[in-house]
């Protein structure tokens, strides 16, 4: 179990300080796209409805709360919350392109101290976090405490991929190639590196799945992509 860490937290940040300027297009590059795909369905997942107030946790850039803000044809508000400012800075330059940008909002901050009220949102989400945090026990539990009674909660994240027929083709391409285009198109090895690392060392979804559900969520599930490698989660707060 991760613990929290302030002194792994501040190197993640100024990490993502540093490559945010090339954060989407490396996305872009090292999933083959596919991660607009999956976020997508990691909306749909939270059935959003008009009037819905939804929490984008590690919001980044802010492609995850654009893309919600438009499959609600604008009807939902989506409020972004994240530790890097560079990375928001870039969001919020974003927002007058973005379909129903006016709809996005966001915010600086800690989702492990979260400055929100309890049960301030309809719905949580989170895309490609979980393993840059420092405790999971924490996060969920604020995620918990900032839902509505009766919301969902969604994570899409990188896990190591299981033993099969995939997983060698997987690693010598996560493991071995990435942290070389990162270099190579991103000039930081670095953080590249990380991320490699960081999905190499994660736990497996399963372990997630039941941490998610100690913190007082109910009705988890997982849904794998790539053979396991990128996994959905999906909770709901009990109703009062």
């Amino acid at each position: 179990m991760f613990a929290l860490d302030p002194a792994r937290d501040r190197a993640i940040q100024t990490m993502f300080d540093r490559i945010a300027g090339r954060y989407d297009r490396l996305n872009r590059v090292i999933s083959f796209r596919l991660d607009k795909r999956w976020r997508s369905q990691a909306i749909r997942s939270l059935s959003l409805s008009p009037g819905s107030c939804i929490l984008d946790v590690g919001a980044g850039t802010g492609d995850l709360a654009f893309a919600a803000a438009q499959e609600s044809g604008g009807r939902a508000r989506v409020i972004g919350l994240d530790f890097s400012h560079a990375m928001l800075r870039l969001a919020q330059d974003k927002r007058s392109a973005a379909v129903h940008g006016d709809k996005t909002a966001f915010v600086l901050g800690s989702a492990l101290l979260s400055p929100f009220k309890k049960s301030a949102f309809d719905g949580i989400m989170t895309a490609f976090v979980l393993r840059n945090v420092s405790d999971l026990e924490v996060f969920f539990a604020e995620a918990f405490r900032v839902t509505k009674p009766g919301g969902r909660f969604v994570s899409l994240d990188m896990f190591p991929a299981p033993a099969s027929w995939f997983s060698p083709f997987y690693n010598l391409y996560f493991y071995g190639l990435v942290p070389w285009i990162g270099g190579m198109l991103a000039h930081d090895r670095t953080a590249y590196s990380y991320l490699s690392r960081s999905v190499r060392q994660f736990h497996a979804p399963e372990k997630v799945a039941a941490i998610i559900e100690s913190s007082g969520f109910r009705r988890v599930a997982i849904r794998k992509f790539l053979n396991g490698a990128v996994c959905m989660h999906t909770a709901e707060k009990p109703a009062v």
